[in-house]
């Protein structure tokens, strides 16, 4: 699994032009524009346009690399309840709060849908 935050703005173009200066690369981009990945070592940024009052909002996601219903089951049986795996125009989803309440999700990509 890799760690993808995702970064809301309402200028996906400048915030992409900024974290290229920092030295990421451009990765796979979604046709409309909305949604840019930025490759790194660790994993990727991910930068998402949002709302004026989700501007600066950021959101601690995952890429999986094995089928959510697996992520799912091992954390049910680890005491933790995740919501539904959800078909997404970018693969599949699923969401879950962590101990403190607050949502992580965890994505399955298939890049081929908006690429």
């Amino acid at each position: 699994m890799r760690v993808m935050p995702i970064r809301y703005s309402e200028d996906v173009a400048a915030m992409t032009r900024f974290y290229e200066v920092l030295g990421l690369r451009i990765g796979p981009v979604s046709r409309p524009g909305g949604w840019v990945e930025l490759p790194a070592d660790g994993g990727t940024l991910a930068i998402h346009r949002g709302a004026a009052e989700d501007a600066g909002g950021c959101e601690l996601a995952f890429e999986a690399s094995e089928p959510l219903e697996d992520v799912a089951a091992r954390l049910r049986a680890a005491g933790f309840e995740p919501g539904p795996v959800i078909d997404e125009n970018f693969g599949h989803s699923l969401r879950v709060r962590d101990p403190d309440g607050v949502w992580v999700q965890i994505n399955l990509y298939d890049r081929e849908l908006y690429t």
